[in-house]
């Protein structure tokens, strides 16, 4: 969804394409000193990745102070990072009873990302997990909230989304939409309908699917839902499960896993969806055990993904002497 010149030379290789690592494998760190932060960062870019998304589990830039706000965005330049994302995780604008605080905070997460240079806030409907979720060993194996599907809900939402579309376009940021289980975004259809219903040109889609496939029933199927998705598509969570289902008995179990090894198949996916004209930045996710080691072989995998997207593979075996 690039518009310019230089965004365009930025998507013209896969050396250049913007693959951040999301902090999710980092503890709250809200109250760190800058060194504790450079610390963490460093870790990022001692794994070989070379941008981040200053998740919001991590640190909440929007509740940050200038000076605070200051110290970030100096040891992320330290750390050799560039920050290219926030995501404001389970801080839905429709939650029933925390909404307008929520609102409230995605302001000032989106003036927040501008004081950091930071060109995109990806934003959810999900809400923070309930009991049952926290204790289990694998939270999308118990029920969570569920958003109301009535006009009231889908009003509200483009209301809110619209507003934030707005506020970030003054401030010549992109806002990208996570889909997630069981919000009014949680098909394809859905993502799909509020990213029309709100009509502006810097709000698209963030397919993150994984958080679909990993539903212990019957998803979409995934090739299908990532090929409807990239066209509107500003901003991609990826990550991977396996996944095993018994229909006969109605058995379904998944269970974290490298995007390379996983059911999901994401050569297919990336490769249709730059294909379709997706030209946007990706952020690689891994939850349970070394989040961050399986998120930076994400990042080389997703890299090599997209040289096959763009043709360099093909070019590049061509010129292997014979």
């Amino acid at each position: 969804m690039s518009d310019n010149s230089a965004a365009d030379s930025t998507y013209a290789s896969s050396a250049s394409w913007p693959i951040a690592a999301a902090m999710l494998p980092f503890a709250a760190s809200q109250d760190a000193s800058p060194e504790a932060w450079f610390d963490q960062l460093a870790q990022v870019a001692f794994e070989g990745i070379d941008s981040v998304d200053v998740t919001d589990n991590w640190v909440q830039a929007g509740d940050l102070s200038s000076a605070r706000l200051e110290e970030l965005s100096a040891v992320i330049a330290e750390a050799h990072l560039r920050p290219i994302a926030i995501s404001a995780i389970r801080r839905s604008v429709i939650d029933p009873v925390v909404g307008d605080d929520n609102l409230a905070y995605s302001h000032r997460t989106l003036d927040a990302a501008a004081k950091l240079g930071i060109p995109l806030v990806s934003f959810g409907l999900h809400r923070p997990l309930l009991p049952g979720q926290k204790t289990s060993q694998w939270f999308w194996t118990e029920p969570g909230p569920v958003d109301d599907q009535d006009d009231a809900t889908w009003d509200l939402a483009t209301t809110r989304i619209r507003e934030l579309g707005s506020h970030a376009a003054d401030l010549g940021i992109a806002v990208s939409l996570e889909m997630y289980e069981d919000t009014l975004i949680g098909t394809v259809d859905g993502g799909l309908r509020l990213v029309e219903s709100v009509g502006l040109s810097n709000v698209g889609l963030n397919p993150d699917l994984g958080n679909m496939y990993r539903l212990h029933r019957d998803i979409e199927d995934f090739l299908e839902a990532s090929a409807r998705c990239a066209p509107v598509s500003n901003y991609w969570h990826v990550k991977n499960y396996f996944r095993d289902e018994d229909r006969e008995r109605g058995f379904v179990t998944t269970v974290p896993a490298p995007m390379e090894f996983g059911s999901m198949n994401y050569r297919a996916a990336i490769t249709s969806a730059i294909a379709a004209g997706f030209a946007a930045p990706f952020c690689v996710e891994h939850y349970g055990g070394d989040g961050l080691s399986v998120a930076a072989r994400n990042a080389d995998y997703v890299r090599r993904m997209i040289a096959v997207a763009l043709g360099e593979a093909r070019t590049a075996v061509r010129g292997l002497e014979s």
